[in-house]
């Protein structure tokens, strides 16, 4: 089966393909390091208590001794 790679849009094969639905290596880490830099975002409601950056404000479980 023939498939379009989500970030180059080549056309590439989906069976014994390592990378799938990737065409290759470089379009994984490509789609990977958007993920890790939130280019990618799942919309959802905040968690209460934690801001924007993820701390959890000043709990003392989070203090450095």
């Amino acid at each position: 089966m023939k498939i379009i790679c989500p970030i180059c849009k080549e056309e590439t094969i989906w069976e014994e393909n390592p990378y799938r639905p990737f065409c290759s290596e470089r379009c994984k880490l490509i789609d990977l390091g958007a993920w890790a830099s939130e280019k990618y975002r799942i919309e959802g409601e905040d968690i209460k208590g934690e801001s924007e950056n993820g701390d959890k404000g000043d709990d003392e479980d989070n203090a450095v001794s």
